[in-house]
């Protein structure tokens, strides 16, 4: 039995009935400082900074409300009205607040909040910034609904939310041809993998007659197992999209294009965690397919090691950043792909890397504030002792993605390694594989970010930046140290009504595998030391590389494939159709109407206002009608 049939929703009373207000008030605010335009230019951060801490408190105070109730009383909806009713559906908008939902709705509103306050300082300068606040509310509201939603029909309205609001933020500084190039392949990209939730949610309704969660759960039983893996499929494409995963990853290191903490709201507390929210919120499609659970493995693993290669390749600190991203999220994939033992362990990955990333990525705004907005680590070097808030946050998240013991990612990778060994040797060994690469690009970060000799440009003085930038990275640095230890022996318990994986025994004394995946990360760290802490790193890239690094620097040819297998296709395709069109459509009606043109010019020249020809033709008329009659006589 899955835990949607056997824990029954309760509907919403006391603070639960207000649990509408998470989204309202952050979407209430960006209609606000959008609609007043200019009027609100001097205060509109300061109200869009204050929407997502709203949230937040009250996010708080929902979960403290769930953690003093009993397991079964966790799961609570909250119905709001009725959409459409049309033949056999029945669609309301509702909200779902329980052990899954939460731990999103904490995530989203916590670090989006300290992303908000970052942003006063970093866009302090910036003309459009109202604007820009307008679109962090968005964002947020938009993401709020899609994890909040009780229904597939609702989600995909929060899901599309959150891909509106990604192109703003992306192409925001759409003056930029490469922002706006940004902007529009994030948005035709997630496009593609809407289609597949399209597809998965249109399914569900022939299938069952409904897209809500619990309906689906009941029903989903009865599937055949065909209409089980097409429906997983679907949701994993969808997934792919949002999540940047192979083949739909591409856009995502371009996303880059955008403000820096964009790149944070995005890369680590709401887009790209969406597809594994999806996966696990459906959980009860993909255990009735083996295919489709597999089909997510392999994504995950893929990505994960993709990922995991461009980041060894890049200069630039942010899409080194972005490719750790897609690896992360890629063991996110990995873990939700092998059932009921991951589900736990994929989620709690989730909200460590929440932490660090977050931090990591206003790090990297710290440095570039500090910088004058250059991106490229190779005019980096030394700056530990000129950035000592930024340095120390910004290592203590690169201890938890390396998995170093007792920081937020040793507990919660080290959980996907063990189950990843579990499900197969060969993902298994690929999850380990991707540990001691991350490791080593992320050493390679540190050595040529904060160590070294100065490698500056000349009208370069790096600074410390402001308390409104610092103290969200100090949070989120105690976050990344602590993170891991405070969720290890409780996230699976509290998980189980939503996800019905029983909780497996998990300890702080290292497994097998555990000290191999140490042993991997500290091969990592040697490799890094050697090419890039003992020798002097060269301002410029080296032309002279291995083929390895030349496809990580060229994002494994993503473009160039996407190019080949779907762009050079569909331009063909579409000048054929547009030949077609103008040769035989427009051939067609034009021809025929020349014909009629063309008649009508002979028949006009009998129109020639001459007495003596109309008798003419009157004459040769009636002799032709007197022949017709005198020869039909005869026959």
């Amino acid at each position: 039995m899955t835990p949607l049939e056997t824990v029954t929703p309760i509907a919403a009373t006391g603070v639960f009935s207000l649990a509408w207000l998470l989204i309202a008030v952050p979407l209430v605010c960006a209609g606000v400082l959008l609609l007043l335009g200019r009027v609100a230019d001097g205060w509109g951060h300061l109200l869009a900074t204050a929407a997502p801490i709203f949230s937040f408190v009250l996010a708080v105070v929902l979960f403290g409300t769930q953690l003093g109730a009993a397991p079964d009383q966790r799961v609570v909806e909250l119905s709001l009205y009725q959409w459409f009713a049309t033949g056999g559906w029945d669609i309301g908008v509702g909200l779902r607040i329980d052990p899954l939902s939460i731990l999103f709705v904490l995530l989203i509103t916590g670090v989006g909040s300290l992303i908000h306050v970052y942003s006063i300082g970093y866009m302090a300068h910036d003309p459009k910034r109202r604007r820009f606040f307008a679109f962090l509310n968005l964002f947020v509201a938009a993401m709020l609904v899609l994890v909040l939603a009780d229904n597939y029909l609702v989600l995909f309205v929060g899901w599309e939310g959150v891909g509106l609001a990604s192109y703003l933020l992306i192409s925001f500084w759409q003056e930029r041809p490469a922002a706006a190039a940004a902007g529009k392949k994030a948005f035709v990209m997630n496009r593609v993998g809407d289609l597949g939730l399209t597809m998965a949610i249109f399914s569900m309704l022939a299938m069952f007659g409904s897209s809500k969660f619990t309906d689906v759960a009941e029903h989903a039983p009865g599937l055949t197992p065909l209409w089980a893996t097409l429906i997983g499929i679907f949701l994993l494409v969808g997934a792919c999209g949002k999540s940047a995963q192979v083949p739909l990853q591409a856009w995502l290191l371009d996303a880059m294009e955008g403000p820096t903490p964009v790149s944070a709201l995005i890369h680590a507390a709401t887009m790209v965690t969406a597809g594994v929210y999806l996966v696990v919120r459906s959980h009860d499609i993909f255990e009735l397919s083996a295919v489709a659970s597999f089909a997510v493995v392999v994504v995950g693993t893929v990505t994960l090691l993709a990922g995991a290669w461009i980041g060894c390749a890049k200069d630039d600190i942010k899409k080194v950043l972005a490719g750790s991203t897609m690896s992360q999220i890629g063991y996110m994939m990995l873990a939700a792909g092998i059932g009921p033992a991951g589900y736990a362990f994929a989620i709690f990955h989730l909200l460590t890397h929440g932490f660090f990333k977050a931090n990591m990525f206003l790090g990297a705004g710290s440095v570039m504030h500090a910088m004058n907005d250059d991106v490229n680590m190779r005019h980096y070097g030394a700056l530990a002792k000129v950035l000592p808030i930024t340095f120390w946050t910004f290592a203590a998240g690169y201890l938890a993605i390396i998995g170093f013991p007792g920081f937020a990612g040793y507990f919660s990778k080290d959980h996907i390694i063990e189950a990843a060994f579990g499900q197969n040797v060969v993902i298994g060994l690929c999850a380990l594989l991707g540990a001691g690469v991350t490791a080593f690009y992320m050493t390679r970060l540190m050595l040529m970010t904060w160590f070294g000799t100065k490698r500056w440009r000349k009208d370069v003085h790096p600074h410390e930046s402001p308390l409104t930038m610092t103290i969200p990275l100090i949070l989120l640095g105690i976050g990344s140290v602590v993170g891991g230890f405070a969720l290890n022996f409780w996230i699976q318990d509290w998980l189980e009504p939503s996800t019905g994986a029983h909780p497996h025994e998990v300890s702080l004394l290292p497994t097998p595998i555990g000290l191999a995946t140490l042993a991997v990360v500290a091969v990592g760290i040697v490799v890094a030391w050697i090419m890039f802490g003992r020798k002097e790193v060269p301002d410029v890239a080296p032309a002279d590389v291995s083929p390895i690094t030349v496809i990580g620097r060229n994002d494994l040819f993503g473009d160039a494939v996407n190019n080949a297998l779907v762009v050079t296709p569909t331009r063909v395709v579409a000048e054929n159709v547009i030949l077609a069109d103008d040769t035989l459509v427009d051939g067609a009606v034009m021809g025929s109407a020349a014909a009629v043109g063309g008649l009508a010019g002979q028949l006009r020249k009998i129109q020639n206002g001459s007495v003596r020809t109309y008798a003419l033709v009157m004459m040769a008329g009636t002799v032709l009608v007197g022949l017709v009659l005198i020869l039909g006589q005869w026959v």
